[in-house]
């Protein structure tokens, strides 16, 4: 079906609201992201109950101000567009009218107005503003990453959980008779997780010297628990950028691995792989 024609005057407002390519494009998403950053800094500054209480007046005036502005450019962008249903279905749409929602449901649900922090989800939009689209790709790349270490990631933390009931469990026998802290093994647990981490709260310490010497290397081993995970994915992110993800097939004739998945042939022998 033919797209209808708009004029000439239509058509320059909507490169210029959805165009990021020109100068006028640019400045307008420039202006827009200052006016989402600073309308998400509102809100959050109208959370603070003292400021509340002494800028009410002026926030109020402020917030009504930032809404009046983004309704006339969500309704600007749904004029300019050739099929405006579908804009308002889509995934910037959808933000875009929940961004200003919240403002006129405070007229009937006072709550409703902490919602407004939905605006920071438009902030996606600097991706498309400063031309850093091609950083999405990348983003590919560690998605694919994190999916191929997937398995080994489950069968790391398999090991961290059983791990951790296994020193919870230790230190609940060391540590339950006169440790308060320890009263209980799931208690001992969260205390296992917390040392492992490297995090160490601090609310439950050990009072033992066996105890403590646990404790002590349950710290120790947490720094190398903690790398794990960071090789697990590193390599495979290496592997999934430069396109060289190998695979376990031997060839049957000099005995070699470290082929490529889509290998044929033997880059060792040449002599062809299992089918």
């Amino acid at each position: 079906m033919e797209e209808p024609s708009f004029s000439p005057g239509r058509e320059r407002l909507h490169e210029i609201i959805f165009e990021a390519d020109t100068p006028a494009g640019k400045v307008f998403d420039v202006l827009l992201l200052i006016f989402i950053a600073a309308s998400v800094i509102t809100v959050m500054l109208e959370s603070i109950e003292p400021l509340q209480a002494e800028y009410a007046q002026l926030f109020t005036l402020v917030e009504w101000g930032f809404t009046l502005v983004f309704t006339a450019e969500y309704l600007l962008r749904l004029y300019c567009v050739y099929r405006p249903l579908k804009y308002a279905a889509s995934f910037f749409g959808v933000i875009d009218l929940l961004a200003i929602l919240p403002s006129y449901l405070a007229l009937i649900l006072p709550a409703s107005q902490y919602f407004l922090i939905i605006r920071a989800f438009r902030l996606i939009r600097i991706f498309r503003v400063f031309k850093l689209g091609h950083f999405l790709k990348e983003g590919e790349v560690i998605v694919q990453a994190l999916k191929a270490s997937r398995a080994k990631i489950i069968v790391f933390l398999t090991f961290v959980s059983l791990l951790v009931l296994i020193i919870g469990a230790l230190m609940y026998l060391i540590e339950g008779g006169s440790n308060p802290g320890f009263s209980s093994i799931p208690r001992s647990v969260y205390w296992a997780i917390v040392t492992l981490t490297t995090v160490g709260y601090g609310d439950i310490t050990p009072t033992t010297d066996v105890g403590r010497f646990i404790s002590g290397a349950v710290m120790i081993l947490g720094y190398a628990i903690i790398a794990v995970p960071t090789g697990i994915v590193s390599a495979e992110f290496v592997s999934e950028y430069y396109g060289q993800k190998v695979s376990t097939q031997n060839c049957r004739y000099c005995g070699r691995e470290g082929h490529e998945h889509d290998a044929i042939y033997c880059k060792y022998c040449g002599e062809q792989l299992n089918p």
